[in-house]
């Protein structure tokens, strides 16, 4: 029943809708109000906000991430390098080098079972410690993106020949087999989710793009598109849970980061720090890390979820 004593109750008593006033009734959480002071919609609940991380040891831009925001992974990059790096919450340290430079590679998993694709073709995975050979992708792939598990994986777009592609192409942990293909051919998307229920957000193609793709494991659909054009950002999270940050909108390298829930995409809080084509990693739009980025950056970002208010 809906409760008029100060508010308009839309969901329960713990949740409503305070038309006018300066402050929210700190009481309880999950509260949109107009502040008519400042003149505008203020909510206070669960927030994500972004802070300084660990620096990592070698800055870097154009690479391949894995893991959690407690559990992280930062694969090959610019240079060409070989070195990966292992994120614990607070620092990073050297795990075992690539057999192969990686660079404009794509991969994900885990920090102890992770993979890495990279534009010969080539497959590598890693154990936690070292890396092994993997199966050779069908196609090239560069500057296409990853995402999925090491026995369960997914590499989708990228550029051949300097040509777009459509292909994806799925990893059971052995060995690719040919997807569904992209509806709109790209590289330099942001990939999320997993081999069965994936995003390609953005991309380049004669520009930046706002297009968006779900995969259901056999083909892709289109989904809601970007707010704003973007390549070569970073992303992380699931189908419905993934966020976007930064790469560049066609002005430049931006902060500004999409939020998206398996339907639309919303306004996120802003990087603390530009990054184009820089490497998003995390388990949701609530906690991840996004780190490196133009020119061979070293800066880490995490994504983290706390109370607070945030202002519309």
């Amino acid at each position: 029943m809906a409760n008029f004593q100060n508010g308009i109750n839309i969901t329960g008593s713990t949740s409503f809708m305070n038309l006018s006033a300066t402050t929210e009734n700190t009481s309880s959480v999950g509260k949109l109000w107009f502040d008519h002071n400042g003149q505008n919609f203020k909510y206070s609940g669960n927030v994500t906000a972004f802070s300084s991380g660990g620096t990592l040891i070698t800055g870097r831009r154009l690479f391949a991430s894995a893991g959690t925001q407690n559990a992280g992974l930062a694969i090959g990059g610019s240079s060409s390098t070989k070195c990966t790096e292992e994120y614990d919450g607070s620092s990073w340290s050297s795990g075992g080098s690539l057999i192969n430079n990686h660079r404009c590679n794509q991969g994900q998993g885990t920090q102890n079972a992770a993979f890495s694709g990279q534009c010969d073709c080539c497959t590598e995975e890693y154990n936690g410690s070292s890396w092994s050979a993997g199966g050779t992708l069908n196609n090239n792939h560069d500057n296409g993106a990853g995402v999925g598990t090491q026995n369960a994986g997914l590499s989708m777009g990228g550029y051949a020949m300097f040509s777009n592609i459509a292909c994806t192409e799925e990893y059971n942990g052995t060995s690719w087999s040919n997807g569904g293909n992209l509806s709109t051919p790209r590289g330099c998307m942001g990939g999320a989710g997993t081999q069965n229920a994936a995003l390609a957000a953005g991309g380049y193609y004669f520009g930046a793009l706002n297009c968006n793709e779900e995969y259901n494991g056999t083909s892709w659909a289109t989904g809601g598109d970007l707010i704003s054009a973007r390549r070569c950002g970073g992303a992380l999270g699931t189908q419905n849970s993934a966020m976007v940050a930064s790469g560049d909108d066609n002005d430049g390298n931006t902060t500004s980061t999409e939020v998206y829930d398996g339907t639309s995409w919303s306004v996120g809080n802003n990087l603390i720090h530009r990054g184009g084509c820089n490497s998003g990693t995390g388990e949701s739009s609530l906690s991840g890390l996004v780190m490196g980025g133009n020119p061979s950056s070293t800066v880490t970002q995490e994504l983290t979820q706390a109370l607070g208010i945030k202002e519309f």
